[in-house]
């Protein structure tokens, strides 16, 4: 109910930010009404979204803010290089940068805003300009002051290295278990090193190791060391075990010693040990996985006479390995890959397919297969397949269209789970672990478990949830309640962090006896007409909802962009001629100029870019730069409320959608 301004004169603090008297909204007459037909009650406000390439982005990276760095608008405090500034804001969410600049397969690209001028913005491209920035300047973390806790991490891949950074961020110790020789998991032994080059996979991994981070190798838990012994000695438990258990395919047959599993196949190529195959082999899949074990084939070759302890599949077994191999008598491998989906429907990257095709492997969609032949000696020697139709909106045999495909070797790249031995009580039925949405395990207070683990999905899905997974165990540890987690649970751009970061800190507030509470619809701080400071104690005219909606196309002014095409970087896709024993990485890296001017690209959508618009096309100039002194990202321009009319243009041609009528509501 509203209150009238002789009970407002009796109390003057309870009204302290009531902009409008009751009966403003009626017209006082005719004359007033046409000729001011054309003001509104709403006056801008400045409102803050997260844009759909975070909101797209699985690890929540700050996309927008790191781009908006390299590009020159957000600048850092001091006398920090852009360039490190940038690796900073990119590396809060994710401590991989010069990784998953090269092999993320990028949904973040997908759901940019720009595909709807001309082309996304290559943030791939600038994240590995970043990352490597990092790395070629040494770039360290520092831990956060230490809390006296301890968290034993078991798993020594993304998720768990992932999570052991942001935990020694929060000063708490991180002990990795792992039952490999090297760390890494599935960056190191489930993709090939064309892709995830060593030098750049250990830099990064180091730089998390140096922060304190200790390392147990060759251990094993629930064989080496006993769960138990860890309840003792920690204070929480991390499983961060990824899926390295291939799943085998499903039809009869299947069981022949030539049928191993992709991720087997990798990790045998990874570890050094498989270094050829022998006749032909048939993949079956559509995602990831599949391409880079049809690539590796093509890259390793075929030697036509093998000795049978020389076989894949003894190899990747582990019954032996390729110690000597006449490399001079390899010949290219006769490659096939085959899916399910239709060719265009597959899983796997785009780029990843036509870099295959390139390379000479035989790629087949809407295929299903059926039944492994044997032979005599039950060895598989054909794999029988049937056609698919989707015409009807699901797959469907084809009747009559068996057939049978030669081949040497079958790998299935269907389907992963975790190898559970020793930890069988925290298993389910497909061979994963269940966790809540903060990552706990039920009814087990202290454990917790993040990545693939939970279910099988991208590298940038593991280290977002490592995050969050150590987030909560942060709380836990901390004896705090778990709150909710936010509808956009994203690395988020905070205007008052960068407020402090910049020496703009609010002023203490104290509402009684103030005379510049009247202002609070000026600036920044609050500005008088010559752009003098006056108060300070206030954000104003700026509402934060990165945490609550993504902003669509729809609210941008596209009209502001012209048409840029994308700075690609430069690859070196092997053809089918030049596949075999070509191991060197694909992907060239963006130069500074060109990182920068990519950057550009960036419409930074839910955010200023100072691009003036508001200030040039204001009729009332009523809109202003915030003085130099108190200007800073997203403090850009403040509305004189005296001078607006309420019209509208500076939200029309605002080109980010910052700007929204909603003062006055």
């Amino acid at each position: 109910m509203a209150t009238s301004g002789s009970e407002a004169k009796k109390d003057d603090t309870k009204l302290t930010f009531r902009l409008y008297a009751d009966g403003d909204h009626e017209w006082s007459n005719w004359q007033e009404q046409i000729f001011e037909g054309d003001e509104s009650h709403k006056c801008p406000t400045y409102v803050h979204k997260t844009p759909p390439c975070q909101g797209s982005c699985p690890s929540g990276e700050d996309i927008r803010g790191w781009l908006n760095i390299v590009r020159g608008i957000e600048k850092p405090a001091g006398d920090m290089a852009w360039q490190e500034y940038a690796f900073r804001r990119s590396t809060d969410a994710n401590p991989f940068p010069a990784i998953m600049g090269r092999v993320c397969p990028a949904p973040c690209e997908d759901g940019c805003n720009r595909n709807n001028v001309e082309d996304h913005v290559g943030i791939n491209a600038v994240e590995q300009f970043i990352g490597d920035y990092g790395l070629n300047n040494k770039l360290v973390f520092e831990p956060g002051a230490d809390t006296g806790k301890k968290v034993a991490i078991i798993g020594g891949g993304p998720a768990g290295l992932a999570a052991a950074y942001q935990l020694r961020r929060a000063g708490h110790g991180a002990t990795v278990f792992d039952d490999h020789e090297h760390l890494g998991g599935m960056m190191r032994y489930g993709i090939p090193g064309y892709r995830t080059p060593r030098d750049v996979l250990d830099g990064e991994m180091d730089r998390i190791i140096d922060m304190g981070v200790e390392k147990r190798m060759n251990t094993r838990i629930g064989k080496d060391v006993t769960l138990e012994q860890l309840e003792k000695d920690f204070d929480a438990i991390l499983f961060a075990i990824g899926a390295q258990s291939g799943r085998g395919l499903p039809i009869p047959g299947s069981e022949a010693d030539n049928c191993i599993s992709g991720v087997a196949f990798l990790a045998a190529f990874n570890e050094g040990r498989l270094k050829t195959v022998s006749g032909k082999v048939v993949v079956v899949g559509g995602g990831d996985t599949s391409i880079d074990v049809a690539s590796v084939a093509r890259r390793l070759g075929h030697v036509t006479t093998i000795n049978e302890k020389d076989r894949p599949e003894n190899i990747v077994l582990g019954h032996t390995a390729h110690d000597v191999i006449d490399i001079a008598a390899r010949e290219g491998a006769d490659v096939l890959l085959m899916s399910r989906q239709p060719i265009e429907n597959m899983n796997a990257a785009k780029h990843e397919i036509d870099d295959a095709l390139r390379e000479g492997v035989d790629i087949r969609g809407s295929l299903n297969p059926v039944e492994v032949i044997r032979g005599a000696d039950g060895r598989a020697t054909h794999l029988r397949v049937a056609k698919l139709d989707y015409s009807s909106g699901k797959a469907e045999a084809v009747e009559g269209s068996e057939y049978d495909i030669e081949c040497d070797l079958i790998v299935a790249a269907i389907g992963q789970s975790g190898n559970l031995e020793g930890m069988e009580e925290f298993g389910n039925e497909r061979g994963l672990m269940d966790a809540d949405k903060h990552f706990q395990l039920p009814n087990k207070p202290g454990y917790f478990a993040c990545g693939d683990i939970i279910r099988p999905h991208l590298l940038t899905t593991v280290i977002g949830q490592a995050s969050v997974a150590a987030e909560s165990i942060d709380h836990y540890l901390k004896n705090e309640a778990l709150s909710k987690r936010p509808k956009v649970d994203v690395h988020h751009f905070n205007l008052m962090e960068k407020l402090h970061e910049t020496g703009l800190d609010p002023e203490e507030y104290h509402a009684a006896g103030s005379d510049d509470v009247r202002g609070i619809d000026r600036g920044l701080r609050g500005t008088d007409e010559k752009g003098k400071g006056v108060g300070g104690f206030a954000v104003h005219n700026y509402e934060d909802r990165s945490a609550h909606e993504i902003i669509p196309t729809d609210e941008l002014f596209l009209g502001h962009f012209a048409y840029e095409p994308r700075f690609k970087r430069d690859e070196k896709v092997p053809t089918a001629e030049e596949v075999l024993g070509h191991f060197e990485e694909r992907i060239i890296g963006l130069d500074e100029e060109k990182a920068v001017a990519e950057a550009k690209r960036c419409m930074s959508c839910g955010m200023c870019f100072e691009c003036d618009n508001c200030v040039i096309y204001c009729p009332q100039d009523a809109v202003h730069r915030t003085p130099k002194a108190e200007s800073t990202m997203g403090r850009y321009v403040y509305t004189d409320y005296d001078r607006c009319i309420g019209c509208h243009i500076c939200a029309e041609v605002c080109p980010t959608g910052y700007i929204k009528m909603g003062m006055g509501e």
